[in-house]
């Protein structure tokens, strides 16, 4: 009887851990297959010019309002947190590091995971279940060739643009309200702004903003070239894929960061 209890224990404990080894090794295995796709020659320059301006100009709204109002917050909770201290000065310092390193990466992974990569999953899902990757494999054309690399290279490529964009409305959208709210003088906010910036600030953010597009790119193209049993499915596939990569930025997120500034 024991032994029979112990072996059904096993079995409902080994059963989920196959699944996930499973699951892990598909994923691994269409990393690679989109890695090697990525660096080996045709390209298709048009999609992946397409991809970047869907990925990257028509994010700019979402991105920037996220950035700036972020930016607002930080000012408003900086000034006063450290008004008890007389510390009023450091605001601009603490709102260029927080934007930079954390908050421009992080919020325009997280718009561009749930507007992007939602769709990715959507739109190779819709192939995958019609049949029409089958049909691009019966007309002599890679799929990740044609789907999958010029979506990952565009996300790995535009994304950092996005931060750099979003770094300098997050900083916009504290200088307004140090000055506009907080009675800050624009000149000092500015040269505060300016002595307080250095190279690995910027370079962390452009580090993250790199991971996570490929993050975005390989989670929605994963789950919606592996999506099956019609709309069902593909709902289902939009849903991890946003999930999965929202997950995932927070994780790296840490990760990057421990690397950058752990003693």
């Amino acid at each position: 009887m024991a032994v029979k209890r112990v072996e059904n224990f096993l079995r409902t404990l080994g059963k989920p851990l196959v699944v996930f080894i499973s699951r892990l090794g598909a994923l691994t295995s269409f990393i690679a297959q989109t890695l090697y796709n990525c660096v080996t020659p045709p390209f298709y320059l048009r999609l992946l010019g397409r991809q970047m301006i869907d990925i990257g100009f028509y994010s700019l709204p979402v991105v920037a309002l996220t950035t700036i109002f972020a930016g607002m917050v930080i000012a408003l909770q900086t000034y006063s947190g450290f008004s008890s201290y007389g510390a009023e000065s450091a605001v601009a310092s603490v709102v260029l590091i927080s934007v930079t390193r954390e908050l421009a990466p992080v919020f325009s992974g997280l718009m561009v995971a749930g507007r992007i990569g939602a769709a990715m999953a959507a739109e190779i899902g819709t192939m995958r279940v019609t049949e029409q990757i089958d049909a691009l494999v019966t007309l002599s054309t890679n799929p990740f060739k044609y789907l999958v690399t010029p979506r990952v290279l565009a996300a790995v490529m535009v994304l950092p643009l996005l931060v750099l964009i979003g770094d300098i409305i997050g900083i916009f959208g504290g200088f307004v309200i140090a000055v506009y709210k907080l009675g800050f003088n624009p000149a000092n906010y500015i040269n505060s702004t300016i002595n307080g910036l250095e190279s690995l600030d910027i370079v962390t953010g452009v580090v993250k903003a790199c991971v996570f597009g490929f993050i975005i790119a390989v989670m929605g193209c994963y789950n919606g070239y592996k999506s099956k049993g019609g709309a069902q499915g593909v709902g289902e596939a939009t849903t991890n894929a946003v999930v999965s990569a929202s997950i995932l930025i927070l994780v790296f997120n840490y990760i990057i960061t421990e690397l950058f500034f752990s003693k």
